[in-house]
């Protein structure tokens, strides 16, 4: 994964599932952001020496500041996931934008403010404290709770099966203990770490732009020097604003996600392309003078049915497709039982670390997922509801809050037709977190899973001509009445938006509120939910553009796909019809064979083009 601008590979997302395995392929990641962490720490230092000197030190001002400009310009934000939005991407290059500015006005006199230290200084020191000083808190107990626990299991795995009940019940009990000590010390660590790489976007950011604002305003600056600041100020304030909408917006979905994997007593990772089971099983080898047991980490991948051994000592791991068959085993030791592979003519002997994990690989086998449709009483639902919010107004303040502080009516997903629209107790309130409970609570989310990718994928891309004609072309690929509902919906969100100077809910609000609504990943995992900026993304792109998603003939978003940013004055692109692998997205209304470029301009409202041979 590289980042966009820098071209530096990015950290993969650690999901909390991934605390309950504790692969080892999870302490290395582990390990990157707790190197990543000590160079923010690092950083830190330097921003609040550096800004010290500026304060204490008028005569080395000009030296201070040079020293403070190139500290900002050296340091790069590390981020989660493959790409960043384009308020992100703002905030990435914000610090070398700062230091350029510092630049410029380095040979200016300037009085420092009297509350620049309160301004830079301790913001910072209340993050590196707060933030970081209770990471690395929550670090020293997962380490504590992780030797306790894996030294508990080394004993525990020796004891017999003929000794007394009560001394094995007693042992279970201490065992799982241990254990559930240390998954909750881990999935905590792993929250904390990765809310700390996500709140020095702004909690970082926003000092230094205080900091630097009160130079400019109330030093020897010039007003054209200030006025020329001013621009980038605003918008970088609406890209933290916008930034910290889509953090609390992601930070309330991982919330909820977390208590649900802290609470959960069964754990299986079922994650898209990865394993269907996975973690620590005990295998048997058997030798001309006995046996041993050995430590491997295993995955089981139910789709090609393939059993996966690695050792611990982090050898090259043997792939053994088999066909399981799953069994007690007459031994001393318990949670046992063996699979017969293709590759030996024996079964092999497997013990689990717990009865309850012995019947998770054992149940792994039987999956079913739940399917539920759109339906008639779904669409009266959601009608009433839009024409409750209409009738009463659209200039409602309670608009922008109701989805966030408001608790959701009490409606059947099955049956949500039944409410009571004349009751006295309902308001828009009440209406609008109603409708947005339903559609949460549809199996499959409106804009479907198989959509949902190439959604993120078209929202990611840094080419706002592509974006939009991607996006424009995957809603015609929504089943018929998918395409209905949205259509219905965004009708009215624009209709709200259009009143966003008195209901302060403009566009970007209403990406943050019903982006995870509308579309949502398959899998419940960190990584998803580090994609719901980008669901945000697709909202915005929908109600900005209703009109062309409404009206426009489809193969102007056909076209609007090819436009590139740098193409040449004239190329070609070959499309084959109906082809799954032509391109990431398509459109099935039309077949496009030969498209030719004859002249692109960069003002995205007088493009001119010519279609050939559709």
């Amino acid at each position: 994964l590289y980042h966009p601008s820098r071209g530096r590979m990015g950290h993969p997302p650690l999901e909390f599932s991934d605390c309950y395995s504790d692969s080892p392929d999870f302490r290395e990641r582990l390990k990157c952001y707790e190197n990543e962490l000590e160079k923010t720490n690092k950083f830190l230092k330097d921003v609040i020496k550096d800004g010290n000197n500026v304060i204490n030190a008028i005569k080395e001002y000009s030296l201070g500041v040079q020293k403070f400009s190139q500290t900002l310009q050296s340091f790069q934000f590390d981020f989660i996931g493959d790409t960043l939005t384009d308020d992100e991407m703002n905030i990435a290059e914000s610090f070398r934008e700062f230091a350029g500015l510092l630049q410029d006005v380095e040979e200016g006199r300037m009085m420092l403010v009297q509350n620049a230290c309160d301004l830079l200084i301790k913001p910072l020191e209340k993050f590196r404290k707060e933030q970081i000083g209770v990471t690395k808190e929550r670090r020293k107990k997962f380490e504590k709770e992780s030797e306790k626990y894996y030294s508990q299991l080394d004993k525990h795995m020796n004891l017999s099966s003929k000794k007394k009940e009560t001394q094995l019940h007693e042992a279970d009990e201490l065992l799982d203990k241990e254990h559930q000590a240390f998954y909750e010390s881990s999935v905590e660590y792993v929250y904390q770490i990765q809310q700390v790489q996500d709140r020095k976007k702004f909690d970082v950011v926003e000092p230094v732009l205080a900091f630097l604002q009160s130079i400019l305003t109330l030093n020897n600056l010039t007003v054209e020097m200030t006025q020329d600041f001013l621009p980038y100020k605003q918008e970088l304030q609406l890209s933290l604003q916008n930034t910290r909408n889509h953090f609390e917006s992601t930070r309330e979905e991982m919330e909820e996600l977390m208590k649900r994997m802290k609470g959960s007593t069964q754990i299986c990772i079922r994650h898209s392309q990865q394993a269907t089971m996975e973690g620590y099983l005990y295998v048997q080898e058997k030798w001309a003078l006995g046996v041993s047991w050995i430590k491997y980490y295993c995955k089981y991948f139910k789709d090609n049915k393939q059993f996966i051994m690695m050792p611990v000592e982090q050898k090259t791991g043997t792939k053994q497709p088999f066909s399981l068959y799953l069994s007690l085993y007459s031994t001393d030791k318990r949670f046992c039982f063996d699979i017969e592979t293709n590759e030996r003519c024996s079964p092999v002997l497997l013990q689990a670390i717990s009865e309850v994990n012995r019947k998770q690989w054992m149940e792994a086998m039987d999956g079913k997922e739940p399917v539920m449709d759109l339906n008639d009483i779904g669409f009266k639902f959601v009608r009433k509801c839009i024409n409750f919010v209409e009738t009463k107004g659209h200039l409602s303040l309670s608009l922008s809050l109701s989805v966030f502080i408001c608790p959701p009516l009490s409606v059947d997903p099955k049956c949500p037709a039944d409410v009571d629209f004349n009751s006295t107790d309902m308001d828009i309130k009440t209406i609008t977190s109603a409708l947005k409970f339903y559609l949460r609570s549809l199996s499959e989310p409106l804009m479907t899973y198989s959509l949902h990718g190439e959604l993120i994928l078209a929202a990611k891309s840094e080419n706002l001509d592509y974006r939009l004609g991607a996006v424009h072309s995957l809603v015609y690929k929504l089943p018929e009445r998918n395409r209905e509902m949205l259509e219905l919906l965004i009708k009215h969100l624009v209709s709200v938006c259009s009143h966003s100077s008195e209901n302060l809910m403009t566009v970007s609000n209403m990406g943050v509120i019903f982006g995870p609504t509308l579309m949502r990943a398959e899998e419940e995992t960190v990584a998803a939910m580090l994609d719901i900026k980008f669901q945000n993304i697709v909202m915005e792109i929908l109600i900005e553009g209703y009109s062309k998603v409404r009206h426009a003939p489809v193969y102007l978003c056909i076209y609007s796909i090819f436009i590139q940013a740098k193409c040449s004055d004239r190329k070609q692109v070959f499309v084959q019809s109906q082809s799954q692998n032509a391109h990431p997205v398509s459109t099935p209304a039309f077949s496009l064979q030969f498209l030719s470029v004859n002249s692109l301009q960069n003002d995205s409202h007088h493009q001119h083009h010519h279609l050939i041979a559709i």
